[in-house]
């Protein structure tokens, strides 16, 4: 599975480099599609519905024979448009019996979004996540700080204290680390976190730092970055910020699994 660099809102998301590393023995998938080996965690599952509907199963907890893609979003689409996905599926499925929806793709992106959001929502709860200029500047300039977030309309100059602050704080000034602009805006951000206009998020708990980054890798790699960005809605929005056309779509859809 092909992952992309840590500078912009369309690319991988990496936690602190402490984070543990993988187990040698995590199980791998295979991509029907690129025929790529990765860890499950890295993938996304489809499962087949009693009725013979494919649906997502981005927590990979419906029954029964799932198939594994590792492709972009418009990967994914360029081979339901050219019949391959479907080939692909009857192989994984074993079956001719079944039907792919023609919006898979938004599928994958709302369950991929919502599960990020699930995610963030469960550290918030858990005492993981920080929030506020004060108190993220804090905890980065004493090392303690994983895993820095700014909303897509984030001031540019609030991140970049807040990006330099980490970067002495782990004794990394002079690298690129800046952190990561969300295709989200402040209010889905305060939304997930229950909290009131989040611009920037910070996670100091590696573990948690950990869970995050992959929820978020897995998302940003399907959704790709965006090649024409809408122009900037207020002078502090990034053009790298934007997310593709529905992507902000909240929607959580697993019918019939």
């Amino acid at each position: 599975m092909r992952n992309p660099s840590n500078d912009t809102a369309g690319v991988t998301a990496k936690a602190d480099s402490s984070l543990p590393a993988r187990e040698a023995s995590e199980p791998l998938r295979t991509c029907i599609l690129s025929r790529e080996e990765s860890p499950r965690e890295g993938l996304i599952r489809l499962a087949l519905s009693p009725d013979g509907d494919v649906l997502p199963d981005i927590r990979a907890k419906a029954p029964g024979r799932g198939a594994w893609i590792g492709v972009a979003r418009v990967e994914l689409e360029a081979a339901q448009a050219k019949g391959k996905l479907r080939g692909a599926l009857s192989r994984a499925f074993k079956t001719q019996d079944l039907r792919i929806p023609d919006d898979l793709g938004a599928r994958i992106e709302a369950q991929l979004q919502r599960n990020l959001l699930d995610r963030l929502g469960l550290e918030s709860k858990a005492g993981h996540v920080t929030i506020g200029g004060e108190r993220l500047d804090k905890a980065a300039r004493s090392g303690k700080l994983h895993l820095l977030l700014h909303a897509s309309d984030a001031g540019e100059d609030g991140a970049g204290k807040l990006a330099q602050a980490w970067r002495v704080g782990s004794d990394m000034e002079g690298s690129g680390r800046r952190g990561l602009t969300l295709p989200l805006p402040r209010t889905i951000l305060s939304l997930a976190l229950g909290r009131e206009n989040v611009v920037h998020a910070g996670l100091t708990d590696a573990k948690a730092a950990k869970r995050v980054s992959e929820a978020l890798d897995r998302w940003l790699h399907f959704i790709g970055p965006d090649p024409a960005p809408r122009p900037c809605e207020t002078g502090s929005q990034g053009a790298s910020a934007f997310p593709p056309d529905g992507s902000q779509n909240m929607t959580n859809s697993t019918e019939g699994l």
